[in-house]
């Protein structure tokens, strides 16, 4: 059964799910705390439910949206169209640097559709030099994955990736209640702000996430087998990392130490 809102209908295809609970509204916008003069963007604006209240307190915003539908309301927003740049582009395709207008100004804001959240948060991280701070709706376990430490039952590749381009934390809980059509599930805000410095020394980020995605592809085993086509047990021991651990059980500075060394042996 489609659910029609505000005369549109969600699609599953976009992962649509509309915000309309005021209450949580209210309490992303000051979460973000939009200022004049800041270089916003949103992110799959759909409706306007965060659109509309941000934009009150700044004189341009501009939005990426994938819906042709959803897009052509926003041009034609009575309040809205003269703040409003909008790009009808797939976010996860979007070369986000073309918006900057001064080093590291970027705010990136959105309710991401949860069926391409991991995959966008990867694409956002390549841009993080550049970017000033991050506000999403996820799923709460998405979020939770985010924020998880090593050791932590939710650690994963997304964990130890997004920790080492953002300090990563919740600020709004969010129920299902508060969408229209009401998702199966809980949702949360995170923000995401980049560190100035990397938190680990890492030679190549490409040989890190080549390193944590093998070792969480394979977390059951223990990293002396996970990772055995990369170093040996005794590569793993010399860096003061014991082979006989799991991936969830290492830190991000044990991964950028493992990353070092294969980087060495190439």
């Amino acid at each position: 059964m489609s659910q029609k809102h505000l005369g549109h209908t969600a699609r599953k295809r976009f992962g649509q799910n509309f915000l309309h609970d005021q209450y949580v509204i209210d309490k992303i916008v000051s979460a973000i705390n939009p200022q004049p003069g800041e270089n916003l963007v949103e992110i799959g604006p759909g409706l306007g439910a965060l659109t509309e209240p941000v934009a009150e307190y700044i004189d341009h915003l501009t939005v990426v949206e994938l819906d042709r539908d959803l897009a052509k309301r926003l041009i034609h927003h009575p309040f809205l169209n003269k703040k409003l740049t909008v790009i009808e582009q797939d976010a996860l395709k979007f070369d986000f640097s073309s918006l900057i207008k001064e080093p590291g100004d970027l705010r990136i804001f959105g309710n991401l559709p949860y069926n391409i959240s991991t995959p966008l948060m990867f694409h956002l991280f390549s841009f993080s030099t550049q970017v000033k701070d991050m506000h999403f709706m996820l799923q709460n376990e998405v979020v939770k994955r985010l924020c998880a430490t090593h050791g932590d039952k939710l650690y994963g590749r997304l964990s130890v990736m997004a920790q080492y381009y953002c300090d990563a934390s919740p600020v709004v809980a969010v129920p299902p209640s508060a969408f229209k059509p009401a998702p199966k599930v809980d949702s949360a805000v995170v923000r995401l702000v980049p560190h100035k410095t990397p938190p680990a020394d890492v030679k190549d980020i490409n040989i890190l996430q080549r390193v944590v995605t093998t070792a969480f592809n394979q977390r059951r085993k223990t990293i002396r087998n996970s990772l055995k086509d990369l170093l040996s047990s005794d590569d793993i021991s010399d860096l003061g990392i014991k082979p006989e651990l799991r991936a969830e059980a290492l830190s991000l500075q044990d991964f950028a130490l493992l990353a070092n060394k294969v980087h060495s042996t190439l």
